[in-house]
């Protein structure tokens, strides 16, 4: 792994109190209103909060969830949670309240930790979290719940030391299914050393490194990414709120030299006046990733940021990336311009398969089959469901990601397209199945389809086809409305589309490669 945490790090827990105990002054987070904490403070609240936690009743196995945007808490929660054997389960603070009281529940979390600006989002559905306690993080006006600061500090920052295994579960994040369900991704001490271990390999950062963390700490892509900078004794800075002024204005002024973010925060940054006539002097390396982007984006970010740019491709089942383009295939102007269309090659330790997914054999280089992973980072399984996790890690220790691409002669992988018809717009993953059964449920729809069509900011986003039943009225506007009420708004359709009857399979399938071919027309279909 680097830096010195090789021979300690058997659990997440252990790389806390390792740059704790040897950098106990060097700053391990900053963030926006000029907060800080070093290594030694952030041991020592994380301590607080393991205690606190011991006193809840909350121990080995059990879920602590937490709401909010990227905070210093929510990591003092991870690392208080690690430190007792409990399962850090942060909730996306994007979900509609239905969501997120259907997801702490599932998890059967024992303490909940909430920020203060979305308290109002919580407490209408208080009754169905599943009973735990309740703590808000910051102030909230006439808050009938305790702080989570008053909780924390109400205890010593002493290290329990409680016996906890590589193998045990560390972070349970939530990814939506097919089945329009959200699934608890179980990934495990192990998983998680590795993967950031994985990731120095790529994307080298130390002590000396200024990391800046935009995306939010509930996808992998930024909590995953996070803890690799801690791993490694850098400076973290926390993103609260992406601003593209503002973050191009965080770059200069906190001296990154680390990051990593989605194409769409690429190009709103590219986009901000005069970010060309910036100071990206201290900037090493660009990390981006999660969803698709263009060549345009790519090429302006290469002679804007004048850093090397490294491309990562993974899921939340696989701990975050396993597939790499390395900076010496970006290019645009080289010999190996076309490698811009590629997710790149496999990290160190990683196996990448393109399978048949009707034979379960392997193609030809060239031939479109499934990505399989194998490694030490693929999740332990999904929470409560074995049937789905049955499916998803197959014999040998594989995993199938669901999505489509090919391999080149040269053992490239490029992405071709999702089996499983996933959206990815802006870096949030967006299930058609989940969009599709809050359009079946309105009484004016008798037949419905969502899927991705190329947007210009975001990658892609949902399109809705919908057929209507002739006896109720409806309007494009109230089924958007419908959606909002019911969904998150990143999953929402932007606009709504009436067919006659959507095109199906003799099994009754949809069939949405046709769906979506009108729409891709003349469009690169890149998947980060």
């Amino acid at each position: 792994m680097g830096s010195g945490v090789d021979s300690v790090a058997a659990t997440t827990a252990d790389l806390i109190r390792y740059w704790a105990e040897v950098s106990p002054d060097h700053p391990a987070l900053r963030w926006e209103d000029g907060g800080q904490l070093t290594y030694g403070e952030l041991d020592a609240r994380a301590n607080q909060v393991a205690q606190a936690l011991l006193a809840a009743g909350v121990g080995r196995g059990d879920r602590v969830a937490y709401l909010d945007k990227n905070s210093p808490e929510q990591v003092e929660l991870y690392f208080g949670s690690v430190k007792v054997g409990a399962v850090p389960t942060p909730v996306n603070y994007r979900l509609a309240p239905p969501e997120i009281a259907y997801i702490v529940a599932d998890a059967g979390a024992g303490v909940v930790a909430v920020g203060a600006e979305f308290l109002p989002l919580v407490e209408p559905v208080a009754a169905d979290l599943g009973g735990g306690e309740l703590l808000v993080i910051g102030e909230a006006a006439g808050a009938a719940h305790p702080t989570y600061a008053a909780w924390r500090d109400a205890f010593p920052p002493e290290d329990p030391h409680l016996p906890v295994d590589p193998g045990d579960t560390a972070y349970q994040l939530y990814s939506s299914g097919t089945t329009g369900r959200p699934k608890g991704v179980l990934l495990s001490h192990a998983n998680i050393v590795a993967e950031v271990g994985l990731l120095h390999d790529v994307v080298p950062v130390g002590p000396g490194s200024v990391s800046l963390v935009p995306m939010p700490l509930f996808h992998i892509g930024g909590g995953g990414y996070l803890l690799a900078g801690l791993a490694h004794g850098a400076t973290n800075v926390l993103v609260r709120d992406v601003v593209p002024a503002a973050l191009v204005d965080t770059f200069e002024r906190e001296r990154v030299t680390h990051s990593f973010v989605v194409p769409a925060v690429l190009q709103f940054m590219l986009g901000v006046p005069g970010v060309a006539d910036r100071d990206f002097s201290a900037l090493e390396c660009l990390v981006y990733g999660a969803s698709p982007i263009s060549e345009r984006v790519l090429a302006d970010a290469v002679r804007t940021f004048g850093a090397p740019l490294v491309q990562v491709y993974g899921l939340t089942e696989t701990t975050g990336a396993v597939v790499y383009l390395p900076a010496a295939d970006h290019d645009p102007d080289g010999p190996h311009r076309h490698r811009l269309r590629a997710a790149g090659l496999p990290a160190p330790g990683v196996e990448v398969r393109l399978v048949d997914p009707a034979a379960g054999t392997d193609v030809a280089p060239g031939a479109v089959g499934e990505v399989w992973i194998r490694g030490p980072v693929v999740m332990q399984g999904y929470w409560h469901l074995p049937d789905a996790t049955a499916a998803a890690v197959v014999e040998g220790g594989w995993f199938r990601t669901g999505d489509a691409g090919y391999l080149d002669d040269d053992g490239y992988l490029y992405l071709y397209d999702r089996v499983k018809d996933m959206i990815v717009s802006g870096g949030e993953n967006i299930y058609p199945a989940e969009v599709e059964n809050a359009l079946m449920g309105h009484p004016a729809v008798a037949d419905a389809a969502v899927i991705g069509v190329p947007d210009e900011r975001w990658g892609e986003r949902p399109l809705a086809l919908v057929v209507r039943r002739p006896d109720v009225a409806v309007t494009p506007g109230e089924l958007l409305a419908w959606c909002r009420e019911r969904l998150a708004g990143f999953k929402c359709p932007d606009r709504v589309e009436w067919a006659d009857a959507l095109p199906r399979n003799p099994s009754g399938k949809v069939l949405k490669k046709d769906l979506r071919a009108p729409y891709w027309e003349g469009h690169e279909r890149l998947v980060g």
